[in-house]
């Protein structure tokens, strides 16, 4: 059973829920995906189905991506690709369309997106680190501060948080609670807010660890 969707997200917004207590929610839109590929144990050694989002202008689309789309009966090429994997053979077929009716209303799903970029940060914006004192006269502000780099160990430690590039990563949040699902506009509202910016895609999957155990 398929579980997942690819989808974009639109942006925050806040809605009551049944006890008129005010929640902020983040629009997805997720779906429809179509089924462009299915993959089996027998076949490829593993079980999963790729999925297809949103449409492609065939001239924007290289040759190997128009006819992917054309073995699975597809008329148009999708934009995005994306593989879910799946604990037992699928039962879908290439050219199956998936909408956001897989998903129900407090239901808990876990968002995957990437970041919004920041650009070069320093040690104290990208880490948290401390830094040194803020008093005048201290040239010791928002530093790094010394790196280990004497004659022991005589070099920098793996893993050593340095400035650099900031965000622009692959994030999943977990466990957040769908509020509403508006199937007709292929719409969920999520409680809280997912990585990236308005437009970027995101996988919304159901929750691998917020699900309710039954007995």
């Amino acid at each position: 059973m398929i579980t997942s969707l690819l989808g974009k997200k639109l942006g925050m917004t806040q809605v009551y829920d049944a006890n008129n207590v005010l929640v902020p929610v983040t629009v997805v839109e997720a779906g429809p995906c179509s089924v462009v590929q299915v993959k089996t144990t027998e076949s490829d050694g593993y079980n999963a189905v790729q999925l297809g989002f949103s449409r492609k202008k065939t001239k924007n689309a290289s040759r190997a991506e128009v006819n992917h789309a054309k073995k699975a009966g597809l008329e148009t090429t999708p934009r995005v690709l994306s593989e879910v994997r799946l604990n037992e053979a699928p039962t879908a077929k290439t050219g199956d369309v998936v909408t956001v009716e897989i998903f129900a209303e407090g239901q808990f799903v876990d968002v995957i997106g990437i970041s919004k970029g920041k650009g070069f940060a320093g040690v104290v914006k990208r880490f948290r680190v401390s830094g040194g004192p803020a008093s005048h006269g201290s040239m010791f502000h928002r530093r790094i501060g010394s790196i280990g780099m004497r004659q022991t160990p005589g070099r920098s430690w793996k893993n050593q948080k340095m400035p650099g590039h900031m965000g622009s990563v692959r994030r999943t949040v977990q466990n957040l609670q769908v509020v509403k699902v508006i199937s007709d506009k292929n719409i969920i509202l999520v409680k809280g807010a997912i990585p990236g910016a308005n437009g970027d895609d995101v996988i919304v999957r159901s929750a691998i660890k917020g699900q309710p155990k039954h007995a």
